[in-house]
Order: C-alpha cells, then structure tokens, then sequence
C-alpha cells in the first residue's frame, strides 16, 4: 500500500478516555507523525442509547491535555448513515448479502440451534430470493474457504469462513451496525492502518470479508495486547485511576503520562526510559509493539515523570504546579512565595515524582507566620537549650553583615556556628529546621535558608522562639 499514512482513533462516547484507549491513540498518534501522515478521529456515537454528550466532552478533554490534535476536524459516525445504507445496498445488488425476514426470537432460537450444533449462524432466508412484505434486516452473506489478515502485531491469522455468522449489516429499523459503520467510514477517511486493542482482532477477519466484497483495499493491521493490572489481570476500577482525568489530578504532566504508555508495550530494541518527543516520534514503530499484555506500573511511571518533571523548564513546571500548589497552601500564591518557589525549583522538582509531590515538598516555602510547629516537630524545639542556641543563631545572622545569603556562605557560617560552641551540627540543625519548616519535607537546611531569605528566615526564628521559650 503506497498511499500517504492515514491513521485514527475512534472512541465511543460511553464515558471518559480510558487509559487504555489513550495509548491506542497515542499509537496512532506517533504512528501517523513518524510515517508524515495523517491523524484523524471520529466519534463513534451510533449507539445512541449509550452515548452521551458528556462522554465526547470527557473524551475530548482527555486528548486535549494529554496533546493529542486530530489532523482534520472530527468526523460524527451518526452523520455517515447515508454511505453505511448504500454500502448495505451494493451489497445486496451484487448478491453479497440477502435480506433475512426471520423475527429477533425467531433469530434467538435458530442461532441457539446452531450453537447446541457447533456451527455457526445462517438464517433460512439466505438462500431464498423472493421479497416478502415484512420488515427485514440486511445480512452479510459469509463466503465460503477462509480468511487471513497480516497484522503486524499478531503476524499472520486464519479464520475459517464457515466459523463466522452471517452478521447483520442494517437491522430491520434501518439503521447500521457497528461492523458496516466501521468499514465503510475507514474507508471514506482513507484509513490506511488499523492500530487498535488485541479484543478487536477478530471483527478485522470481519471486516476484511466485508472490505473484499465491497471492493475496497483493505487497511494494513496491528491489533495491540490490551493493558493489564499490576496483578496481571484485565484493568479494572479495582486497579486505582483508570481515565486520563484520574492522572491529570494525581499530578502527572502530559509529558511524562505520554512516554510511560508508549513504552508500556512496545519498545524500540534498547534501555531508554526517558524520550521526548523528536525521540518518541522517530524511534516508534508498529514492529515494536509487543504481543504480550502489559502491566501497568505505576513505579514506573512516576520514575518516568519525575524524568519529564526535571528535563521542564522551571516557569512552565511552576505553571503546570500552580493548582496543587494553592491547594496545598489553601489560596493563591502572593508574588514572594512564587519567587522562592521558582528559585528553588530545581531543588524541588528533583525530589518529586507529581505535581502533588512538588507541591509537598514547596510546603516550607508557603507557610505563612506563624508557623505551626506541633508533635514530633515541636521535640527539637522543646530540648534543653534550643531556645538559647535559636537566640544566638539569630543574633548571628542578624550581625553577620558580611557574609552573602547564599546555601554557601550560610552553610559556612551554621558549621562554624556549631564548632564554635563545640557541639554536634545537629544539636543546632535540627531546632533550626523546625523553626523554618514546621516539620515539613524540605532539602539541605542551607538551602532552606538561601530560598526563604533572610527576613523570612529571621522572622520563623523569632516566631519560633517567642513560642517556645514561654513552654
């Protein structure tokens, strides 16, 4: 097939994007972009009892945040009817497909019979050619040998023609199945390849009965393992988040949930982790797609991101972070507070592996004063002495005029501190952290100092021992 590169993703709207679906259409995605095609999506909303508009916007939003554009505008299954019913009829002209006039319990008790009889379903109208004045559906008419497709996943499969039934093309209210719908819309986008989960590998022996009789190339294969549980079981709800959405709030960036699911099945021959996109694009392949399930790993993941967390650039990440960030500290940032979390952002971002996590580890950095220092925090404020050691420590600082406010020049000037007075630096550190943090995660106590600055620092201090040298 030497035709330009044209592939889709084509979701039902029944709810959010699913995890599994995402990478489908991350895999069409790359696909499309390493071969200088085209990515289209189309909405598969025929099941109109099932889809709602609430699922295309979910859907859509998902794609959205994850960076995922179609190419062209988006194509409504709903709106092709007309083609779905003429292909229905071309089929019938040519004698490819037979109207069965047999009603839905008729249908229920014949196809019961076939498979007590373990063979598959054929309507008695097959072979009759009169017209009958009753409400018919329209059937495929199974051909007779067999049926191979060459999947670049699942290498080569054969079906038996006489182990399919003779599926319904247009149901007797008029409207198409599924499996016509399919055809006759890939074929109308100019689908050149088919990449979708492992579970539809056998509607493309189907499918390829229907593209051959209706004369059209059939789309090149790759029906890809389906995600499964960390415990190796099929994904479910039990397994924690499961759409987009999920991931969004859990503090993944697009990035980093990109990377993870193309390499969650399918790898390029080599040890790499982290790929940004000119990699991704580049190094992907359908040969590189496994044909075995994957596990989701959520380990893997936040390795993955932290990767991406550290390679963004630090104004865009303290974007992205904004929400978590005033979540944590209960309100929006005042313009100091983002300064020190710009600053020290490489500190941060490189003991994260989520936004949330980030946000976490900024908590030092928010606290408005008075701190709360309570519990195990409050120990090494309560120790015999702190009090004073804090008192000194601030005089010092306070005196040092100096010295720089730098992690260097305050990490010379807390070790000299302590070896002045002939004691452990942790007799010192520890209280100080506490003053500082009130007992939260942060990185080396200099660093705490440097990014706080000196009168956030000398304030916490004060704080700290007003407090305490009352208890």
């Amino acid at each position: 097939m030497n035709k330009p590169v044209v592939t889709r993703f084509a979701p039902s709207p029944t709810g959010y994007l699913h995890i599994g679906g995402a990478r489908t259409a991350l895999f069409n995605w790359y696909f499309a972009k390493k071969m200088g095609g085209t990515f289209r999506l189309r909405v598969e909303d025929t099941d109109r009892a099932r889809s709602t508009d609430d699922a295309t916007a979910a859907i859509l939003k998902g794609m959205s945040w994850l960076g995922l554009k179609a190419d062209d505008e988006i194509i409504y299954q709903s709106q092709n009817a007309e083609a779905h019913v003429a292909a229905a009829n071309a089929l019938l002209e040519k004698g490819l497909a037979y109207k069965c006039y047999q009603t839905p319990d008729k249908v229920e008790a014949l196809k019961t019979d076939a498979r007590e009889q373990n063979r598959a379903f054929r309507s008695p109208c097959r072979d009759k050619d009169e017209d009958q004045d009753l409400p018919y559906a329209v059937r495929f008419r199974v051909p007779e040998g067999e049926t191979t497709i060459h999947d670049h996943v699942q290498g080569d499969v054969t079906w038996q023609n006489e182990n399919f039934d003779d599926l319904v093309l247009l149901r007797a209210d008029g409207t198409p199945t599924y499996m016509l719908a399919v055809v006759v819309d890939d074929h109308d986008m100019g689908v050149t390849h088919v990449i979708r989960g492992d579970d539809h590998l056998i509607n493309a022996g189907r499918q390829t009965q229907l593209y051959n009789a209706l004369g059209w190339d059939v789309p090149e294969w790759a029906h890809v393992p389906l995600i499964h549980g960390p415990d190796g079981k099929k994904l479910s709800k039990r397994h924690g988040a499961l759409g987009v959405h999920a991931y969004e709030g859990l503090g993944y960036l697009p990035a980093g949930l990109r990377n993870y699911l193309m390499k969650l099945g399918w790898s390029h021959g080599d040890t790499e982790v982290f790929l940004d996109e000119d990699e991704l694009t580049q190094a992907f392949s359908l040969g590189g797609i496994n044909s075995s399930p994957a596990r989701l790993d959520f380990d893997k993941m936040g390795f993955i991101n932290a990767q991406h967390m550290a390679a963004t650039d630090e104004a865009t990440l303290l974007s992205a972070a904004l929400p978590f960030l005033e979540k944590t500290n209960e309100g929006p940032l005042s313009d100091a507070v983002k300064t020190r979390i710009l600053t020290g952002m490489g500190s941060l971002s490189s003991r994260s592996k989520t936004l949330i996590e980030l946000a976490d580890q900024a908590r030092y950095l928010m606290d408005i004063r008075p701190i709360e220092i309570t519990g195990k925090a409050a120990k090494p404020l309560k120790r015999e002495g702190a009090i004073d050691l804090l008192g000194a420590l601030t005089q010092a600082l306070k005196s040092s005029k100096e010295r720089e406010w730098t992690s260097e020049a305050l990490q010379a000037l807390l070790t000299n501190f302590a070896e002045e007075r002939e004691i452990g630096f942790g007799r010192v550190g520890q209280p100080v952290r506490a003053a500082l943090t009130g007992g939260s995660p942060s990185p080396d106590l200099s660093l705490v100092l440097a990014l706080l600055g000196e009168d956030e620092v000398i304030g916490r201090l004060d704080d700290a021992i007003a407090t305490f040298s009352k208890t």
